[in-house]
């Protein structure tokens, strides 16, 4: 996907305060060019990616868990093979984006290591649990349909790799979002108590799903320089209300109700208005305070300390062969 281009071969001699190559590199940002790895590029710039892809990355690994807890427990063969597909699918994604941000200079070993260490985050929503089965269709309906919504923008980022990895996992992602969707709609106009249990799904994930596109604009001191860099394109603001704005009126035509009393239409605006999000608890489950914090990384602790044999049986064997 990426060439044959390695970390050693990115161009990082020159300076990045040289006015003539930056004013060529903001050209080029401009004209809506992609930049490669081989490329001249500012040092901000290719930490900025790296510090995203491999958050990126980690939200993808670690986004796995809660959802890979009910495969013993679908209801049916059915559910459990589609269940099994889309965690496969979610570990493909974190790999197509460790490798784009290899492509920056940075090694897996540091990129796992920072996570596993709690320096390097990953997406505040999966550090919520799944209580029901119907947490799973709930899933796939907001949570994969908001980072469908961030994901469609960076198919369109400045940074070549990382746009072209979005094209493939977009469309794996669409169609998580309407395996969820179907599951929903399905329970919603069943029986009462399955109504229910996709009523309480969507109670406790409605607002940590609005939570993952981040703080809001105003105090994300980032999202200038990406939105200038062609990183991103649209903010984090933007992104929360077209989410809003499509599945709102979507799960009211389901019979369910959107826990929010602050949620309506507002005719001259052409938008849904919706509540504050509570941005104390956002914090706190970013910093590592959240239900699940804990949980999930000493289960991806224990995973890679199980998966250390694979690692020195390779690390040898390329020894052997060198």
């Amino acid at each position: 996907m990426y060439g044959n281009i390695l970390p050693t071969d990115i161009a990082l001699a020159a300076p990045n305060t040289d006015p003539v190559k930056l004013a060529e590199f903001d050209a080029r940002i401009a004209r809506g060019e992609k930049i490669e790895p081989g490329d001249w590029m500012p040092d901000e710039y290719r930490k900025q990616l790296i510090r995203m892809i491999s958050q990126h990355a980690h939200s993808e690994v670690v986004g796995m868990l809660p959802e890979g807890a009910w495969i013993t427990r679908a209801p049916n063969l059915r559910q459990k093979l589609v269940l099994l597909a889309k965690v496969q699918d979610e570990g493909g994604h974190g790999q197509y984006l460790y490798h784009a941000a290899e492509t920056l200079g940075a090694t897996r070993e540091e990129m796992v290591e920072d996570l596993l260490t709690g320096k390097a985050k990953y997406a505040s929503v999966f550090n919520y649990p799944t209580l029901t089965w119907a947490d799973i269709g709930m899933i796939g309906w907001l949570v994969d349909g908001a980072a469908i919504k961030n994901q469609t923008m960076l198919a369109h980022c400045s940074y070549g790799p990382y746009s072209r990895a979005m094209v493939r996992i977009c469309a794996e992602e669409s169609f998580h979002n309407k395996q969820g969707k179907e599951m929903v709609y399905r329970y919603a106009l069943g029986t009462p108590k399955q109504k229910a249990m996709a009523q309480d799904a969507l109670n406790r994930w409605w607002w940590p799903t609005l939570m993952m596109f981040g703080p809001h604009d105003a105090d994300s001191p980032n999202t200038p320089q990406l939105v200038r860099w062609g990183i991103k394109t649209k903010s984090n603001d933007e992104l929360r209300q077209e989410f809003v704005d499509e599945t709102a009126p979507e799960l009211h035509a389901v019979g369910l109700a959107v826990p929010d009393p602050e949620l309506c239409y507002d005719e001259a605006a052409g938008h849904w208005k919706f509540g504050e999000i509570n941005w104390d608890e956002f914090w706190r489950v970013v910093k590592g305070d959240g239900p699940c914090n804990k949980e999930r990384l000493a289960t991806r602790r224990k995973a890679h300390d199980d998966g250390r044999w694979v690692r020195e049986a390779l690390a040898a064997y390329a020894a052997r062969s060198s």
